[in-house]
């Protein structure tokens, strides 16, 4: 079993308050706000961190299963739009993908892309996954 670990930390209220999320890896740490999430504010939000997590995610895939079916994609380049609604609500993610993948016909490759956007981990996820939680209140 593989597992990740990403934090997050804000402070103060909503609207005035601020962020940090990042990632254990070191590979990104950035701040986000109320602006940045709801309006055109400086910084990032969770939900275009789903959606860069997702778009990865759903490229990977598909490489895997052109590569299993024989086939080696030259490039596959997917965007992730994802739309958060009143709530505040995940109500759609767009998955938008451009692929060249020699040797391949387009009714076998809208089947596998729709295969990999069935099956991608962070598909199925965003799908619904049991979330446990564990809080813990300091004094």
């Amino acid at each position: 079993m593989t597992t990740r670990t990403s934090s997050a930390e804000w402070k103060g209220t909503l609207k005035e308050g601020a962020g940090t999320m990042k990632l254990a890896s070191g590979a990104y740490e950035g701040p986000f706000t109320f602006a940045s999430r709801f309006e055109s504010g400086k910084g990032t939000n969770p939900e275009e961190l789903i959606g860069a997590a997702h778009a990865g995610c759903y490229s990977m895939f598909l490489s895997a299963l052109l590569s299993n079916a024989g086939l080696t994609p030259t490039s596959i380049s997917t965007t992730a739009t994802v739309h958060l609604t009143e709530g505040p609500t995940i109500s759609l993610i767009e998955l938008n993908t451009e692929a060249v993948v020699p040797g391949i016909d387009d009714e076998t490759f809208q089947k596998t892309a729709l295969e990999a956007k069935q099956k991608c981990p962070v598909s199925k996820v965003l799908a619904g996954a049991e979330i446990k939680l564990n809080a813990k209140l300091v004094k």
